[in-house]
């Protein structure tokens, strides 16, 4: 308390937040939809609210950076609006409402973003490319929110605490706005699980929150190996760096041309770009035209965090409401006020089996999570 009385009205007033949100185009029947980005919502190249992100049927809407949680909403309902209004006049497509994905096709049918001809435009379909060779494309078709924020006056350092209090709470998050505990069918066919079926197209778990933050959602457990330290932005860049220099044996057999001379992917590397990092949250700084996000995060620090967990609200139309908005300000705010001691080997891999268990079974009574090497409840963690 005495440390959020220490900081100033002005300081408080100056938190900004943007948000970014990603949804499938899909027909009435809730299949994905297989028709181009269309033309009339601009270039998802250089459009600067309307893209693609994966798929060229996963539209991605960007809002600009506002100075409340209201102002947020509204831009983003604008756009969200401004998309319904266009795919409307051009036939009956919808933005499916949940974060795991619609009726999917084959992985080979589902189509890979274009962003035409250019050097840059061409970049970015192959480490799309390179992403489906990697993980396949349906894990690529989950969508979320990812909600952008910023205070005045915290340095990298003071970032990175907060970083990792926002990983070692996160479980809160998944348990209170998790909102993916089922799936179509369709998205395992052919592929072990363990779900349950429910109804006739559809299978979840029981106690889920969140497929799409547990094993079955936006994993990889080659970057699981990747015990990436959140100690400092020294730690971190280097922990990428390795990952983006180092090749990795399986994909090097992928190659990064087939024999036709297609581009399979942009490097064999572990990870191709820094942004194929998977995490509940990242340090980010604006990049300048062509330059690299970790060159950019070492040169001018971190300017602001990206929180990536939170699910698609299903029941509100553009998937986040006003009291989630506020409710991040103040776990934000939180993570950076509050002792935050370094991470170590044992707890990343700790904070990712809670991660686990809580996306599977959070809402199970009595679920037991690990804090500090103890056992204790999810409710009294949360509370």
């Amino acid at each position: 308390r005495d440390r959020l009385a220490a900081l100033s009205p002005d300081r408080l007033r100056g938190i900004r937040r943007g948000i970014e949100k990603e949804s499938l185009r899909a027909s009435p029947d809730g299949r994905l939809a297989l028709t181009p980005h269309p033309a009339a919502l601009g270039s998802p190249l250089t459009h600067p609210h309307i893209t693609t992100d994966f798929s060229e049927s996963q539209i991605e809407l960007v809002t600009g950076v506002h100075a409340s949680v209201d102002a947020v909403l509204a831009e983003l309902t604008e756009i969200h609006q401004f998309v319904y209004h266009e795919l409307a006049a051009l036939g009956d497509e919808m933005l499916w409402g949940s974060s795991m994905p619609c009726g999917l096709p084959t992985d080979e049918t589902i189509p890979i973003g274009r962003y035409g001809s250019s050097n840059v435009g061409r970049a970015k379909s192959v480490y799309r490319m390179g992403l489906s060779h990697r993980y396949g494309r349906r894990m690529q078709t989950i969508s979320g929110i990812h909600y952008n924020w910023s205070l005045p006056g915290v340095s990298s350092e003071q970032y990175f605490a907060l970083i990792r209090n926002f990983r070692r709470n996160a479980v809160v998050l998944l348990y209170l706005f998790g909102a993916s505990p089922a799936v179509c069918s369709s998205f395992v066919a052919g592929h072990p699980h363990e779900l349950l079926p429910l109804g006739e197209h559809t299978i979840h778990l029981p106690h889920a929150t969140s497929l799409r933050m547990g094993r079955l959602g936006y994993q990889s457990d080659v970057q699981a190996a990747l015990a990436v330290s959140y100690n400092s932005l020294e730690s971190y860049a280097a922990s990428l760096e390795e990952a983006l220099t180092k090749p990795y044996p399986p994909y090097a057999a992928v190659g990064i041309q087939s024999l036709g001379g297609d581009y399979n992917q942009l490097a064999t590397t572990l990870l191709q770009i820094e942004n194929e990092f998977y995490g509940t949250i990242r340090p980010k700084r604006v990049i300048r035209p062509g330059e690299r996000p970790l060159h950019a995060l070492r040169e001018r620090g971190v300017e602001y965090v990206e929180v990536r967990l939170m699910d698609l609200d299903p029941f509100e139309p553009v998937g986040i409401n006003a009291r989630t908005g506020r409710f991040l300000d103040l776990f934000l705010l939180h993570c950076l006020l509050t002792d935050s001691p370094p991470d170590t080997p044992a707890e990343i891999a700790a904070l990712k089996r809670n991660q686990h268990l809580t996306a599977a079974r959070g809402r199970e009574p009595g679920l037991l999570l690990e804090r500090a090497g103890r056992q204790v409840t999810l409710a009294d963690w949360a509370q």
